[in-house]
């Protein structure tokens, strides 16, 4: 007897016992195993139909040869040519404002960065001229900042 017939989603007196004892130690392990002598020739058939439904749907959306963007996207059509077209240029359109929003957002970083720097580049040069202006190693005062 081979594994799969032994655990296979039927009243066997395998899956019984571990029925029982799954009740015995932790109530939901009990409850899933009955689920399973229940209903697992059904879920083993409707993961075998999701699946291949799947298959079928992203197969039909990469052979129209665009990019998929969900339920509203170039993969699917309304049915209205025209509004088909305008919908593709209004995604263009922004995609390209977001591309140019985010050329400016690293624009933006970059140039606070450099503020960063130079603000720490005149903070190190400061206290490098208090310390060699001889206030030696005491600590320079902060409240000023």
């Amino acid at each position: 007897m081979n594994q799969s017939a032994l655990l296979r989603p039927d009243w066997t007196p395998a899956t019984v016992a571990l029925m029982v004892l799954g009740f015995m130690v932790f109530w939901p392990l009990g409850l899933a195993m009955l689920a399973y002598i229940i209903f697992g020739e059904r879920l083993r058939n409707f993961k075998k139909d999701a699946n291949g439904a799947a298959d079928g749907f992203f197969a039909a959306c990469r052979g129209r040869g665009r990019s998929f963007r969900g339920f509203g996207g170039p993969g699917y059509g309304s049915g209205n040519v025209a509004f088909d077209e305008w919908r593709e240029a209004e995604l263009n359109r922004i995609e390209e404002e977001r591309r140019k929003l985010d050329e400016m957002r690293e624009d933006f970083d970059a140039y606070m960065r450099e503020l960063r720097m130079a603000k720490d580049r005149e903070e190190f040069e400061r206290f490098m001229r208090e310390r060699r202006s001889g206030n030696g190693g005491n600590v320079p005062d902060v409240s000023r900042a």
